[in-house]
């Protein structure tokens, strides 16, 4: 099976952070990686791959080298997830005849195209089981069962040229047909669904849910050769499982780690987002003692994935005329050093929404010439804002050396995302050459 062919099969399964985290770990289980608990305290066997997670939602793989950890270690970081419409505590509405479902936008997801789509629920229940036990279960109905109707063009006639979306008012997903005056109970359906997948699970009561919607048209190769990819959570799904196979790929003989953190479509700053202390306790543990941990992150080099915009043929006036990446030409270097006014301070500061410097994109040019991966640059426009990734955060964080870079992307944020179908293999080849210390 080609690596695009197993993206495709991943995208499908990673419908939500938890269920992305679960299908990573089971193929690292697959390829000989051993699931701990934590690290403190545990006896790492040299060329030896191991991983956990946290929240369910973020995990660390990562192989013991053979080399001492004075050499450094390379990390690849990316984040598990992606913009959607997550289904509030109290959901439920019954307008005219129909159930819908309250839902808040997550992230900064671009809301147009969830309209007049087929799709489904999934997420994380956590139950008292008939035991009284408090437990916990992912779940996914895996078939459509909501769609949000648009606005009929008839009573909207301006639609095509001014049509906004308010999200308390306009993204309501229909649910189901209101049959009687009886209230519906989200969690009652969400502790039916959990029975139906866990047949012996026996009488339960949900207590809480992170539930979200996800559009249910599979990932598939489209254009007429079969040149693009068109999914939903491409990013950054993409750089997670290719960053995973890149791990797996990577010699024993250098320590090599990956970090898939949650939350980075909101800020990062939680628990198990880059801004919380997954790594830095990761580091600390690794480290004998204090001297050691400071000349470990010296030596040290992360490369965060996430995708880049590629020029769109119908925008092509929103990238810089020298700065375009284009689709299945090449992972892209992202640099961010322009001045940019901070209206909350009045004055001009330096941005830094990539972590990029000069001596971290030669060593990725230096790299891409020596596996033969084409390599492409991306700045923004000097008078447009910049987008940022976990690569500032894990850089001021942790003060290891930070290369920003990702495959280019159309559709960015949107239901449905479109990528190059040969750039998953440059990047597999450029990653698998980081993690190998080729440059």
């Amino acid at each position: 099976m080609s690596v695009v062919d197993e993206l495709l099969q991943f995208l499908a399964e990673a419908t939500t952070p938890f269920h992305a985290v679960a299908a990573m770990a089971g193929r690292l289980t697959a390829g000989g990686f051993v699931e701990l608990e934590g690290i403190d305290g545990v006896i790492l066997e040299p060329g030896k791959g191991y991983f956990y997670t946290r929240n369910d939602s973020s995990i660390i793989a990562f192989r013991a080298g053979q080399a001492s950890l004075d050499q450094g270690v390379r990390f690849i970081g990316a984040h598990t997830d992606s913009p959607n419409l997550s289904v509030k505590p109290n959901p439920i509405k019954v307008v005219h005849g129909v159930v819908q479902l309250a839902v808040d936008v997550y992230g900064g997801a671009l809301l147009n195209p969830w309209f007049d789509r087929d799709l489904s629920l999934a997420g994380r229940v956590n139950f008292v089981d008939a035991e009284g036990n408090l437990q916990k279960q992912l779940i996914d109905f895996k078939k459509p069962l909501a769609t949000i109707p648009s606005l009929a063009i008839h009573l909207d006639r301006e639609a095509n040229n001014s049509r906004s979306v308010n999200p308390q008012r306009d993204i309501l997903p229909v649910l189901l047909e209101a049959r009687t005056e009886d209230a519906v109970d989200f969690r009652s359906l969400l502790a039916r669904q959990l029975r139906k997948q866990l047949p012996g699970v026996g009488d339960i009561r949900i207590l809480d849910y992170e539930m979200s919607l996800y559009d249910t048209q599979p990932p598939s190769l489209i254009g007429l050769d079969e040149d693009f990819i068109a999914s939903a959570r491409l990013d950054n799904l993409l750089s997670c499982f290719i960053g995973m196979r890149a791990l797996l790929a990577a010699s024993a003989a250098h320590w090599s780690v990956l970090i898939c953190n949650d939350h980075e479509e909101v800020g990062s700053a939680s628990a198990v987002g880059a801004q919380g202390p997954m790594l830095t306790d990761f580091i600390s543990a690794i480290s004998a003692n204090n001297v050691e941990n400071r000349r470990l992150r010296t030596q040290s080099v992360m490369a965060s994935v996430d995708n880049a915009h590629a020029v769109h043929p119908n925008f092509s006036d929103k990238h810089d005329e020298n700065h375009g990446p284009l689709l299945n030409a090449g992972p892209v270097i992202k640099i961010n050093n322009k001045a940019a006014n901070n209206d909350n301070r009045n004055k001009i500061n330096r941005n830094q929404r990539y972590a990029t410097s000069g001596t971290g994109a030669a060593l990725l040019r230096l790299l891409a010439e020596r596996v033969d991966v084409p390599i492409q640059n991306f700045v923004v426009r000097t008078d447009l804002g910049c987008g940022s990734t976990i690569g500032p955060i894990t850089a001021s964080e942790t003060g290891i050396d930070t290369i920003d870079l990702g495959v280019p992307t159309l559709g960015m944020h949107s239901i449905r995302e479109l990528a190059g179908s040969r750039d998953p293999a440059y990047l597999e080849t450029l990653l698998t050459g980081f993690l190998n210390r080729i440059a």
